[in-house]
């Protein structure tokens, strides 16, 4: 009997027996996802001098994968839902090897920037496909153990990306950190065929494609305006972006409320653990990632680290979620999701607020407690919130709920790294011009405050100087350490401060263990019959 065929609900005898190594493909389809951005904060540097990038550039190179990634996951988790979940996976997997493979071969900026676009929209498809295969294959039972497996991943990838890449890095040029997903990914399509069961929703009818097209414009333009606004000013590109999602997410707002079937109900953000836990996700994202980017920037380019030695460093980070994550599958079920997601909040936001301390002299130790305590907290905290938002739908609209807590995930990170980027690089300005300004040519102090690896360079140039000499050089290399330093401790405060609220506003918004139950969906994932299939392995079926 075919893998494709359905079996009647009265015949089911057990969940589906191959589930875990289907979460392990799952994992490793996340896995690469998560690394295709990580790994870029240690291949910047080699990319940025052999392709010779501009800031501009460089930063096209991590939006091109991020804007399609976001603006795309809710659309193309809907369609998984309609025709198949496990198909979108492998077709998201291929799309995106076929980007990794173009991106290695590639010696230009515009066609890196394609490859990564490419690769973006295949996470699109992946990201979405792994959460909804997920919540259909494992019994209520067993999901909050699968989903803080999938959590622990999402963390891993962040210390592992940097990692691999900087391996690679030692004995290859910066195109082999594209080329390692590929036998990822032939691994994981491989897998997905042989232990992922196939899924699809019941009756869902025609897709919503203007609420899709209005939430791809929306999201699409606010991803691009935040990310490129602060970074490079508000140019006519961002502020047109920003006044189309101005007026795209209202207008998505108003035709999901009318439409019959809505690509998503806007409705469930009445429900507390919905809400609460999209702005969970959301706000600690917002200042985790942004912490990580400056961080592994601080280890590089004052500690100087190299590539390999700085993944090495993100290890405890990784190791970190782990032991959170074990921690949440047994406080959450004793204290409540509530106070997982909280407490997480919290010790995410004494880890950034710690790196207010930072100065030019500090070393890794003085990293290290930061990091750890962020790892802890995505442990602690994302699993019981990405469970609460997922619970939120029924098994017809996995894919989109999938995409909806993805989307909230990469949107915070982009918000992060973009919002608390740009007043890292405003504060480094600011303070470089005060201390090295008039001690420098006009056209050599804006390329020594345009970043900090661009002031290192400027010294780099100032030593080769007869006139200036190693002692000028060095007290300019001390004022961009000084600068830099001081903007992380200025940044932090920033990041901090927006995370506390954050907490708060979660603490207000999701509802005690006496209410966490209530005003369900009817048919959602919580209380639907499980996903369940023959012991046979050959047929599945995900009626509820």
């Amino acid at each position: 009997m075919s893998l494709l065929a359905q079996t009647p609900v009265e015949k089911m005898t057990g969940p589906y027996a191959r589930r875990w190594w289907a979460l392990l493909v799952l994992c490793l389809s996340l896995l690469i996802v998560v690394m295709a951005n990580t790994s870029l904060i240690v291949a910047a540097p080699d990319m940025t001098r052999d392709l010779n990038l501009s800031s501009s550039d460089l930063q096209w190179v991590i939006d091109g994968y991020t804007v399609p990634y976001a603006a795309l996951m809710l659309v193309l988790g809907a369609i998984g839902d309609k025709y198949s979940r496990r198909g979108a996976l492998v077709a998201g997997l291929v799309v995106f090897g076929g980007g990794a493979v173009m991106g290695s071969l590639v010696d230009g900026t515009g066609l890196v920037i394609a490859a990564r676009a490419v690769m973006g929209v295949g996470a699109a498809v992946v990201m979405p496909a792994t959460l909804s295969l997920l919540v259909a294959t494992f019994p209520r039972a067993e999901r909050a153990r699968a989903i803080t497996a999938w959590t622990a991943t999402s963390g891993l990838a962040i210390a592992v990306g940097p990692l691999v890449a900087g391996w690679l890095l030692e004995d290859h040029a910066w195109g082999s950190t594209f080329l390692i997903n590929v036998p990822i990914v032939v691994a994981a399509v491989v897998g997905a065929l042989f232990l992922v069961p196939p899924s699809k929703a019941k009756d869902v009818g025609r897709i919503d494609y203007v609420g899709g097209l209005l939430s791809i414009v929306s999201v699409g333009c606010l991803v691009y305006a935040t990310i490129e606004g602060p970074h490079f000013g508000w140019g006519a590109g961002p502020v047109t972006a920003a006044a189309v999602a101005g007026v795209g997410l209202p207008a998505f707002v108003w035709w999901e409320l009318r439409h019959p079937r809505p690509m998503l109900d806007v409705r469930k953000f009445r429900l507390r653990p919905f809400s609460g836990s999209m702005l969970a996700v959301l706000f600690f994202f917002f200042g985790t990632f942004g912490a990580i980017y400056y961080s592994t920037q601080f280890l590089q380019f004052l500690l100087g680290y190299g590539p390999l030695e700085t993944g090495v460093r993100l290890l405890p980070l990784a190791g970190a979620v782990f032991v959170g994550a074990a921690l949440t599958g047994r406080l959450t079920p004793l204290s409540g999701m509530k106070t997982s997601v909280v407490a997480g909040m919290v010790i995410g936001t004494a880890g950034v607020l710690l790196l207010t301390q930072v100065d030019k002299s500090s070393t890794y130790t003085d990293f290290l407690a930061p990091m750890v305590m962020l790892g802890f907290a995505i442990g602690l905290s994302v699993s019981p919130a990405t469970d609460a938002i997922m619970d939120s739908f029924p098994e017809a609209e996995l894919g989109v709920g999938g995409g909806a807590n993805d989307t909230a995930l990469e949107l915070g990170a982009s918000l992060g790294i973009a919002v608390l980027g740009s007043l890292l690089g405003t504060s480094y300005r600011d303070e470089l011009t005060g201390l090295v300004g008039g001690q420098l040519p006009a056209a050599a102090l804006d390329t020594a405050k345009d970043s900090v690896g661009g002031g290192l360079a400027v010294a780099e140039q100032v030593a080769k100087d007869p006139a200036a000499g190693p002692q000028q050089a060095q007290a300019l290399v001390d004022a961009v350490h000084q600068a830099f330093a001081h903007g992380v401790a200025q940044t932090s405060m920033v990041g901090g401060i927006v995370m506390a609220a954050g907490a708060m506003i979660v603490l207000a918004v999701l509802p005690g263990r006496s209410g966490a139950g209530k005003r369900r969906p009817e048919g959602s994932a919580a209380e639907g019959a499980e996903v369940t299939a023959e012991a046979t392995d050959e047929t599945y079926t995900d009626v509820r």
